[in-house]
């Protein structure tokens, strides 16, 4: 290991000193809630948070349901160098006369969340009454994540993974300007900033154009790329994937140097400091997944997707702790895989999102499973924009969903007002995940005026009566998934 490593593990190890030195009476965890881009994890971490400090309809939470829940707060996150996550903001937004999805995240956040119960104790003990349990939540934005594949790959390793991925049908026309440009590029020539530059720009735009919803590709590291925050225009995130040599070494002061350079900078000023400092203390964590994007843009969309979860979730430790394991270099104990925006279809498909996803990240769940880890599958709306009601056509009745599309969006030559409700047929999913993974399978996709399919209509967050104070958001499994998570940390 390098003394660079020596030191990062010294990090951890005095982090995890902290934590055990704070959780020895009541216990402490650190939530991983981890998720590609617009898979929900904002929406998520501001449901949650209402759940646990307000309450709600949550009978699968066993602590609440059964009266064990003195009470939740926020309370000052333990890293003073991290944003606070802007909670009430995004309550606002999901709640006001407005009622818009709160904005992507653009930069890391943190949130604590101390939650006061009763422990019921043993046999003989009894309850417990006075103890709390710390929570620490992370959210950062979900292009970041994909870079975490990067911590196994060198520059060659990298690029060549790169281009090849290009190749694919749906990336091709995407990838067609770069990759001319690229065949311009002499990666022996000297090296040569304004070059760096132009080849950066044009990897970029290729990388924003696989983002588009009719693509919906998640392999597209580097990530600040896509979400550059205050590193944008610096020689770490200057460079670009080459066409270079299987073998050798990249001659000094060559085009191709710079570019490693850069590439090793960026992994080790960005990538490596972003696990060490957010990923490797995590006791639990969350995988937020939306699948539905990914099956109504085809199979080489599930396939990219299926990628990106293995190549990230590899950067993970996942398994049971030992006390030795806990403080020196802790593993993620439980591991949820959450297909989000489950209120996009009827109740009935359920089951079947849940084996798709469980299909896509199979590998992931084995390897956590192999390491003890406790692992579940579960389709999920963190806040339900839709409600389920039957519609006659002809002789049949079809389930359905209800709910308000958002403003300017078109369906049949309609184009909604974002105030008045639809009904939708949202089509079933196939029986067999193998069938939808290999045809993209989401099959009740309304006609578009063009001709094309309207992948899913996007909804609206629910009305939420003004009586309803503080607000109940209405949820789909939502205390199933609170209970995996934290509840045994509640007994």
């Amino acid at each position: 290991m390098s003394f660079g490593g020596l030191i990062d593990e010294a990090r951890i190890v005095a982090r995890s000193l902290a934590d055990a030195a704070a959780g020895a009476l009541d216990p402490t965890l650190r939530l991983g809630v981890t998720g590609l881009s617009r898979a929900g994890k904002t929406v998520f971490l501001t449901a949650l948070v209402q759940a646990l400090v307000h309450g709600g309809r949550l009978p699968s939470f066993r602590a609440y349901a059964q009266g064990r829940i003195a009470g939740a707060r926020l309370s000052p996150q333990p890293d003073d160098a991290v944003p606070r996550f802007e909670v009430e903001t995004h309550l606002r937004a999901l709640t006001g006369p407005d009622r818009v999805w709160p904005e992507s995240t653009r930069r890391i956040s943190e949130l604590r969340v101390v939650v006061d119960f009763e422990s019921r104790g043993g046999f003989l003990s009894g309850s417990r009454p006075g103890r709390k349990l710390t929570l620490d939540i992370v959210d950062y934005p979900g292009e970041w994540l994909l870079d975490l594949a990067l911590l196994s790959q060198d520059f060659r390793t990298w690029s060549t993974r790169t281009l090849l991925s290009s190749e694919g049908p749906t990336r091709a026309p995407i990838a067609a300007e770069w990759r001319a440009h690229l065949a311009t590029v002499d990666p022996l020539a000297a090296a040569d900033e304004s070059v760096a530059r132009e080849a950066a720009a044009k990897f970029t735009a290729y990388l924003r154009a696989g983002r588009d919803d009719r693509v919906a590709l998640s392999t597209l590291p580097p990530g600040r790329f896509l979400m550059p925050g205050d590193m944008e225009g610096s020689p770490a995130l200057t460079f670009a994937p080459l066409t270079i040599p299987a073998e050798g070494d990249a001659p000094s002061g060559s085009l191709w140097a710079m570019m490693e350079r850069r590439y090793e900078a960026y992994r080790t000023l960005v990538v490596k400091p972003f696990f060490r400092d957010h990923f490797a203390r995590l006791d639990r964590q969350i995988v937020l997944v939306d699948a539905l994007a990914a099956l109504n843009a085809g199979p080489e969309a599930v396939a990219d997707l299926e990628t990106a979860m293995t190549d990230v979730l590899a950067a993970f430790r996942h398994g049971q702790n030992s006390w030795l394991s806990s403080l020196f270099r802790p593993r993620v104990e439980r591991l949820m895989f959450a297909a989000t925006k489950a209120d996009h279809l009827h109740h009935t498909s359920h089951d079947r999102l849940e084996a798709i996803l469980r299909r896509l990240v199979g590998r992931a769940i084995e390897r956590a499973e192999f390491g003890g880890a406790a692992v579940d599958v579960v389709a999920l709306a963190a806040v339900r924009a839709t409600r389920e009601a039957s519609a006659r056509q002809g002789r049949d009745e079809l389930p359905v969903i209800i709910g308000v599309p958002e403003k300017g969006q078109r369906s049949n030559g309609q184009v909604f007002d974002g105030e008045e409700e639809i009904a939708v047929f949202p089509g079933d999913l196939p029986a067999d995940p193998e069938v939808a993974l290999r045809s993209g399978g989401y099959v009740g996709r309304a006609a578009r005026e063009d001709g094309g399919d309207l992948r899913f209509i996007k909804f609206r967050p629910p009305k939420i009566l003004a009586s309803e104070r503080p607000p109940q958001l209405p949820h789909i499994r939502l205390d199933r998934t609170i209970e995996f998570l934290i509840g045994d940390a509640l007994i």
